[in-house]
């Protein structure tokens, strides 16, 4: 039997359209993440995310470079929102976060590249940093379902997510993948001025974790549901990996899918940092993966377990 992503049954039942209207009401005084700035995004007012109403895409294509489980052998469908919630200050898509690269769109221009890209044969729709326009995807999302988008939805986030935001997405995205990217406060707040980083997206991992659970394949492999953790190893150990992989092992499973990336470089203003001014070297990396699985995670990206067998 073919998976039909949950979104499907929540359109057929009325209930997709409660969801767009609770979202949307969020902006009013605006609480959608953890930044909770209180504006009035419907009237135009901007808070830290510089977004009004309309969501911002800068791009939108079939993206070879994600994990293994979504990218399959046709890509995921990958659409690029223009800002974000977080805005890390060695952010890798530095020019789409800070510099606002991108264009505004309507809700049936978003359902027309979720449907371009799924006909191109995309495995999935992968959101990247949709937290703070969760109500225009969910706008975007019944136009497109109408016109016949039938693959998984991905909520590809920096982990910086309210939990109360994500209880509206329940059974409409059956694939989250945040990143996990500090334990320590003192790097949260030099990095990305959000001290509560560890707090927030620990609460973030239990709630999606709670809706989707470990992730789950087809008999080629390809995701379906579940959750997929990123941890960006940065210098220095500025990152937290231990701990992390601690946390992920004990409190969210041991089977979670976990992705521990080696493609840090200074972007932004990073260069301007002692403690993140430079690459990775391979003994970090190493130290990384190790930590990972001395911790009990049994399921890391296989890019992960290569670079650690050849890396010297």
């Amino acid at each position: 039997m073919s998976f039909e992503p949950s979104y499907l049954r929540l359109h057929s039942a009325g209930i997709l359209v409660e969801r767009v209207q609770k979202a949307f009401a969020l902006l009013e005084s605006c609480r959608l993440c953890p930044r909770a700035c209180g504006v009035n995004r419907l009237k135009g007012e901007l808070g830290f995310c510089e977004t009004g109403t309309k969501a911002g895409v800068a791009s939108y294509n079939a993206h070879f470079g994600e994990e293994s489980p979504l990218v399959g052998r046709s890509g995921s469908g990958t659409i690029f929102i223009r800002s974000c919630n977080l805005l890390c200050s060695f952010c890798q898509n530095y020019d789409i976060s800070h510099g606002k690269e991108g264009t505004d769109v309507e809700p049936e221009q978003m359902a027309l590249m979720m449907v371009h890209l799924s006909q191109a044969g995309c495995h999935n729709i992968n959101f990247v940093t949709p937290t703070h326009v969760v109500p225009q995807i969910l706008e975007a999302l019944p136009y497109a379902v109408e016109r016949g988008l039938r693959v998984p939805l991905v909520y590809n986030s920096s982990g910086y997510d309210r939990v109360e935001t994500l209880e509206l997405l329940e059974g409409i995205f059956d694939i989250y993948m945040p990143d996990f990217k500090f334990w320590d406060k003192r790097w949260a707040e030099r990095y990305c001025e959000a001290p509560d980083y560890k707090e927030v997206a620990s609460a973030a991992l239990r709630e999606m974790h709670r809706q989707v659970g470990d992730l789950t394949v087809d008999e080629w492999g390809i995701a379906q549901r579940g959750l997929l953790v990123r941890h960006l190893v940065m210098p220095n150990q500025v990152a937290g990996t231990e701990e992390i992989m601690t946390f992920l092992a004990r409190e969210i499973s041991p089977n979670t899918y976990v992705n521990v990336m080696d493609q840090y470089r200074p972007c932004g203003s990073a260069h301007r940092d002692e403690a993140i001014n430079r690459r990775l070297n391979a003994k970090e990396y190493r130290d990384a993966v190790n930590a990972a699985i001395k911790a009990g995670i049994q399921r890391l990206d296989e890019r992960d377990r290569i670079r650690l067998i050849f890396r010297p």
